[in-house]
């Protein structure tokens, strides 16, 4: 099943689960622990990447500011014919060397990163989508037996509500045959009333 899972995953771009709050709530508790290490290694992925691209970003500001003195100081230092700005000048070109060695490194994680982020994201949809066949599996099961259930409890409904007619038209033909025959006087010996309009007879509170 993993397989016919990862077949169908080649070729699409999956977003990330983590981010998704849908995602958290397909899972119940046992599958957030068993899934809990993938999880986590991810969101430290993305929190790295949010952080080196926030750092390069700014390295790249601090750059072209540390550019744009370089090159005022150069031209004040060719009208003054130095003036003490060749030590200024070389404190901001190590800088700017400095910008570019942590660009560089920034730059290749940057490109190894979005990587395993999407190796992790589809090794966690994988899991995530095995987890929903079971839930899904096993629950088609359950409708299934529920619907059996509700089939036969309907099927008893019925056959009790036919007797319980049957028993009303019963209890009535007796009233109607006794009372005809013997008159309400009579049935009143039996202790025993009958509204043929109600459901059952009832029997009347006993006088002290």
């Amino acid at each position: 099943m993993r397989e016919q899972f990862s077949d169908a995953l080649q070729g699409r771009k999956i977003p990330i689960l983590t981010l998704d709050n849908k995602w958290y709530r397909l899972l119940d508790e046992g599958a957030r622990a068993e899934l809990s290490g993938t999880e986590e290694q991810l969101n430290e992925l993305l929190k790295r990447q949010g952080k080196l691209n926030t750092e390069t970003k700014e390295i790249r500001q601090l750059k072209k500011k540390l550019m744009k003195e370089i090159m005022s100081m150069a031209d004040e230092a060719e009208k003054t014919g130095g003036g003490g700005l060749d030590k200024k000048l070389e404190q901001h070109r190590k800088l700017v060397e400095e910008c570019n060695e942590r660009l560089s490194g920034y730059q290749d994680e940057l490109l190894e990163l979005p990587r395993e982020i999407d190796r992790l994201n589809n090794k966690l949809m994988l899991a995530t989508m095995e987890h929903c066949y079971t839930v899904m599996q096993e629950n088609t099961e359950q409708i299934s037996q529920i619907g059996e259930w509700v089939t036969q409890i309907r099927i008893e409904l019925k056959k009790r509500l036919v007797k319980k007619q049957e028993l009303q038209q019963k209890n009535h033909d007796i009233y109607s045959y006794m009372h005809d025959v013997f008159g309400a006087e009579v049935l009143e010996l039996f202790d025993m009333k009958y509204n043929p309009e109600e459901e059952h007879p009832v029997t009347p509170e006993k006088k002290e």
